[in-house]
């Protein structure tokens, strides 16, 4: 990846500094051009912007000679704005003798000084330097006697010149260019670099792996999501290995009562009879529950779980479930009530789950709920769900047990057993069936004391 990178940088200057050498090159050479035909090298170019100027104006060279006539006289050769170079070469000092030539060649000023001539030919007028107006020839200004020829050897030079320096000055800009984009290659692409090792490590199963985090663009958001992921990846890992453990503890503890018992027939020690059969079959139902709880909690994991839904009254459905409890809960002294107050409309659901979630919720409140108080279930309609409030007058959930009373195997009390404490499955299992029927489950603390669990499911 870095030799990658390094030729995108590489190429990209590369193009760049070809462009310019040659833009530079050719506008170079297009303004020596232009300056080299209208007497630039030779002074005369302030003279032809007078002429052009005046031709502009007049639209007739009538009257132009007055501009040649009033060139200033010098007797300094050396100056090249008013010194003109005769054919042979020798410089004179009179640079207002010039001749002024039409379109065609036709002298209209300087015949004299060009031997009586009143035309020049195309050969002669190369070497004349021309006068444009509106980008068109409209005439031509020649040096005395003709003599200023247009030195094209020394054009050729300069301009040979000019493209070697173009391209010397691109030679050296590119060498340090590309220079620049090696080093600033390997720099982008160390901590690329480093990512990828300690992305290998991970892949190898070394979930201890974080990288530095420095600055605040791309790369140093990917390092902070690399080190989210590895984080989440170790906290997952550490789940499955507590969840793990869990289960098999979970799974030893009613394998070894009915073990135990069915060893206590086997030696005589018990007697086999409905008492003793009654014991090992509730072992055995509570280890079937379990089973049950995990594999509807890894299908719902895996989003495999089916859903049977159909029109459902939630509210007959609620009040069903609320009285088979309600028995048991007299028994234990617990009132159960329920309420609803407005006509809610049926919605599409799976009625068995529904069930299973208002038992795991309602057997939970009737747990910890003491004898004498009671147990509020209410249906309500907020927006587009309908809401089930299950409220205990119990002594609520503890602060620090409220982040993680929908974890597996979690018990907020550590000491009830499995008989009445459940696996420690319920609570995980009925937010995974109310997620997968688009809706929620939330815990929280009542104002009023207790624990409240609300269930909203969509209409």
């Amino acid at each position: 990846m870095r030799w990658r990178l390094f030729l995108s940088f590489a190429l990209i200057v590369l193009i760049t500094l070809l462009s310019l050498g040659y833009w530079l090159r050719q506008g170079t050479l297009e303004a020596v051009d232009t300056f080299a035909q209208r007497g630039g090298f030779i002074g005369a170019d302030p003279l032809v912007s007078a002429l052009e100027e005046y031709y502009r104006v007049k639209q007739t060279w009538e009257g132009a000679d007055i501009i040649l006539n009033n060139l200033p006289p010098t007797t300094d050769q050396n100056r090249p704005g008013n010194a003109f170079p005769q054919a042979g070469g020798q410089m004179v000092g009179r640079a207002q003798k010039m001749s002024l030539l039409d379109e065609d060649g036709n002298v209209i000023y300087g015949q004299d000084e060009l031997g009586g001539l009143s035309k020049l030919n195309e050969e002669q007028l190369q070497y004349a330097i021309p006068l444009k107006s509106d980008s068109k020839t409209v005439g031509y200004l020649l040096p005395i006697g003709g003599a200023f020829q247009r030195n094209l050897d020394f054009e050729k030079t300069l301009s040979e010149r000019i493209t070697n320096a173009a391209w010397k000055a691109s030679l050296i800009a590119g060498t340090l260019s590309l220079a620049l984009a090696f080093m600033l290659g390997y720099l982008l692409i160390k901590p690329v670099r480093t990512l990828t090792k300690a992305a290998s490590r991970l892949a190898e199963g070394d979930l201890n792996q974080h990288v530095d985090v420095s600055g605040s663009g791309e790369l140093a958001a990917l390092s902070k999501t690399f080190n989210h992921m590895a984080s989440s990846l170790q906290q997952a890992e550490a789940r499955r290995q507590a969840m793990t453990a869990d289960i098999a503890h979970e799974l030893r503890t009613p394998l070894a009562v009915q073990r135990a018992n069915l060893e206590a027939i086997q030696d005589g020690i018990y007697h086999f009879d409905q008492e003793n059969l009654e014991l090992i079959l509730e072992q055995n139902k509570l280890l079937s529950r379990l089973v049950e709880d995990l594999r509807t909690l890894a299908l719902t994991d895996a989003d495999e779980l089916t859903l049977y839904k159909e029109t459902t009254d939630i509210a007959a459905l609620t009040e069903q479930v609320v009285d088979q409890f309600r028995p048991g809960a007299n028994q234990a002294g617990i009132s159960l009530i329920f309420e609803q107050k407005e006509i809610l409309p049926q919605i599409e659901a799976d009625p068995r789950r529904i069930v299973q979630i208002l038992n795991n919720l309602l057997s939970n409140a009737v747990n910890h709920t003491p004898t004498g108080g009671q147990v509020i279930t209410r249906l309500l309609l907020a927006d587009r769900y309908i809401e089930i409030d299950i409220h205990d007058s119990g002594e609520g959930i503890p602060k620090e047990a409220l982040p993680h009373i929908f974890e597996r195997f979690y018990r907020s009390d550590l000491a009830r057993s499995r008989q009445h404490g459940g696996s420690g499955l319920g609570l995980t299992i009925a937010r995974k069936l109310a997620e997968a029927h688009g809706g929620s489950l939330s815990a929280e603390n009542h104002v009023n004391g207790g624990a409240l669990f609300r269930l909203r499911l969509p209409i």
